[in-house]
């Protein structure tokens, strides 16, 4: 594979060359600490690596491989191959200015994602959003910042929808509260526009859009918005993404995705079914 692969690509190979050096380092018993200190690294910048949330320097991954004791030539060279394509350049770097660190992690799970299940209280979900809702909820978060820059947002933002047709694109399931459809983001045009795609995404195949509506007691989701991204590799584990103000918290301790995967189930039942979700979108469309 060369070195133009899609973001999605780059991310699912940098997850599982962490995976792997995870599973030999403890294969070896040694320490984080220790795996740190033969590559001049701390036991943090480990857990990155194995994480998958860094670049990748082949220098370092091979010494860590001498120290986990690798040594045959086949099994070396099926590692080593890994660095190159792990590292290699997103779509998304081209938006370096606009988009912080922390949501470009974000950008490369989506795209390798198989699943991805998310609940929204404030906003329509991002790949749902039209260019116009889009821009004025950017517009309207950063009031100090150039046209220009508003414009690359949106321009970021459309580009996630492809996911939506993509041949090996994920399956959406979005629930979205009632209140984030009657929270006008640029006015009453932008918003029965944004309905009128969102009505077109509901009959895509793989996306089931589900309202919770407001007059549901008690949604069982105190926490908030959050999303819930599965893959088809066996060794990737899911993740569950929380946004928050200026960063996010990324789970994947399966205690904790449980936990969140129960949580969505509920929110599931309690929610509109798709033919009911049509006609609350309709008649929220007629009040605008």
């Amino acid at each position: 594979m060369g070195t133009t692969q899609t973001g999605g690509g780059t991310t699912v190979r940098r997850l599982m060359l962490g995976s792997q050096l995870r599973r030999l380092r403890e294969a070896s018993g040694v320490s984080r600490e220790q795996a740190g200190y033969s590559i001049r690294a701390s036991e943090s910048k480990i857990s990155r690596m194995e994480l998958g949330r860094v670049s990748f320097k082949e220098r370092d991954v091979a010494d860590l491989l001498t120290l986990y004791g690798i040594r045959a030539d086949g099994e070396r060279t099926a590692v080593l191959g890994l660095v190159g394509e792990a590292n290699a350049p997103s779509w998304w770097h081209g938006y370096g200015d606009v988009l912080p660190v922390w949501f470009q992690t974000y950008l490369g799970l989506e795209e390798a994602a198989s699943g991805i299940r998310s609940y929204e209280v404030q906003f329509i979900p991002g790949l749902l959003q039209t260019a116009g809702y889009a821009r004025a909820v950017f517009a309207r978060g950063n009031p100090a910042a150039e046209p220009a820059e508003i414009e690359r947002r949106v321009e970021v933002r459309t580009r996630r929808r492809r996911l939506l047709t993509a041949e090996r694109g994920p399956s959406l399931l979005a629930v979205i509260d009632e209140a984030a459809l009657r929270r006008s983001w640029g006015g009453p045009e932008v918003m029965r526009d944004q309905i009128d795609r969102l009505a077109e995404f509901a009959g895509l195949p793989r996306v089931d859009l589900r309202v919770m509506p407001l007059g549901v007691g008690g949604v069982r989701a105190e926490a908030g918005a959050f999303s819930l991204l599965g893959f088809p590799e066996p060794d990737l584990a899911d993740v569950v993404y929380l946004e928050q103000f200026t960063s996010a918290l990324y789970l994947d301790k399966p205690d904790q995705v449980a936990e969140y995967g129960r949580a969505m189930d509920r929110l599931v039942a309690d929610s509109l079914g798709p033919e009911e979700t049509l006609k609350l979108l309709a008649a929220v469309r007629q009040e605008l």
